[in-house]
């Protein structure tokens, strides 16, 4: 959880809205809740080096909600059990959908990207 805590506080440091929906969320929950609030940007967080996994099963639900469908769609942390700058695991991220990938050493990257979006909600 304290991944979570740190990313919401970044990411309002920066001017910006969070609507966190915690730790461990189902695909399902997560497209639900951004269906509903919709978000000015969707940031997923892996510490557990399932992101690669997870993330390529989320990021075409969320891209075939005709709602969410062009929303900004962000993942990062450790992404994979092979270390940070995995390439093909980045890749198939981004085929699935997603606008931009981090890895956990990508955090000076993450600011600059929320830096350059509008203040917005986020999720």
């Amino acid at each position: 959880m304290w991944n979570l805590v740190f990313l919401q506080l970044l990411i309002e440091e920066l001017g910006h809205r969070v609507h966190n929906l915690g730790a461990c969320v189902s695909e399902a929950l997560l497209v639900e809740e951004c269906r509903d609030v919709r978000p000015g940007l969707i940031v997923v967080s892996s510490v557990n080096g399932h992101g690669v996994n997870d993330g390529v099963r989320l990021a075409p639900l969320v891209r075939d909600c005709p709602e969410l469908a062009r929303t900004p769609l962000v993942i990062g942390g450790k992404l994979g059990v092979d270390g940070a700058g995995n390439g093909s695991g980045r890749a198939a991220l981004e085929r699935a959908g997603f606008d931009r990938v981090f890895d956990e050493s990508d955090v000076p990257a993450f600011r600059d990207y929320l830096a350059a979006l509008p203040a917005m909600a986020m999720s």
